[in-house]
């Protein structure tokens, strides 16, 4: 228990430390990497990786959606699109993973850029 106390701890204080453009392209980074290592790995850890692109890509597209959100109506429309375009790729029977990890480098390099 103290461990998970120190460790939400230490979480809280880097978050304070870094923006929130900064964590939101953490998790991306993080999914690219599930995604490169699940090239070369069997079906069951492609499978998990395209469920962790999924849910957060429909986290984006919902977030999108919002009309409370802060972005410029237009940027939010063209982000939809991405995430639609990125979910038709992952419903395919075999998903193009360079694919799908370029368009979520291009998205965390955008969120770094405006860090």
């Amino acid at each position: 228990m103290q461990t998970m106390t120190n460790a939400a701890r230490a979480y809280e204080a880097a978050s304070i430390r870094r923006s929130q453009r900064a964590q939101e392209a953490d998790v991306f980074h993080r999914v690219i990497g599930f995604m490169r290592a699940a090239r070369d790995a069997s079906p069951i850890e492609q499978v998990r990786a395209i469920a962790d692109n999924r849910r957060l890509w429909s986290t984006v597209g919902d977030l999108m959606r919002d009309p409370l959100s802060g972005l410029p109506a237009n940027l939010r429309a063209q982000i939809i699109s991405v995430s639609l375009a990125v979910h038709r790729e992952m419903d395919r029977d075999e998903p193009d993973l360079d694919y799908l990890i370029t368009i979520n480098e291009h998205i965390a390099a955008g969120l770094a850029d405006r860090g």
